[in-house]
């Protein structure tokens, strides 16, 4: 079963590396492979929001659509995502957000294995890929929206 964990310090704040990763219907301007992104509930409690959401991946010819339950935490400076449907036969993706000085960690983690091994085979290396450039991707979007920090 594939699993990728990485913590990528940044310098942005924890306040607003959660909510540029909570802002999932943005992914499709940045995320990689991410082609559309469409929330279709969420609601609120305790503090939290349960969203559940439509992702489209997409790779050369190859198409999917996934969907997910995806919990944002600001309390706890976290979002779980669990897998509901999709070509996965599971999928779990937690971030993690935790102070550094005036920086912020990124911890980002994901274990996944396809439902086909076929489809496995063809985009397991990408997705491998596509993960590793994942909080690159995020930390290029906080520098945009909120300015690029400047060097210690």
């Amino acid at each position: 079963m594939p699993k990728f964990e990485s913590v990528k310090r940044v310098g942005h704040s924890v306040d607003n590396m959660f909510a540029l990763v909570a802002d999932v219907e943005r992914y499709p301007e940045f995320v990689p492979m991410c082609e559309q992104l469409t929330v279709r509930s969420s609601r609120e409690k305790d503090d939290r929001t349960l969203l559940v959401a439509d992702m489209t991946v997409g790779y050369m010819a190859i198409r999917e659509t996934l969907t997910s339950q995806i919990l944002l935490d600001p309390e706890g400076n976290a979002i779980n995502v669990t897998y509901i449907d999709g070509p996965f036969r599971h999928l779990h993706n937690r971030w993690r957000f935790e102070t550094a000085g005036d920086s912020c960690d990124v911890n980002f983690y994901i274990d996944y294995e396809f439902k086909s091994r076929m489809l496995g085979m063809i985009m397991g290396a990408v997705f491998d890929q596509a993960f590793r450039m994942f909080t690159d991707a995020f930390e290029k979007r906080a520098d945009a929206l909120y300015g690029k920090p400047s060097a210690a």
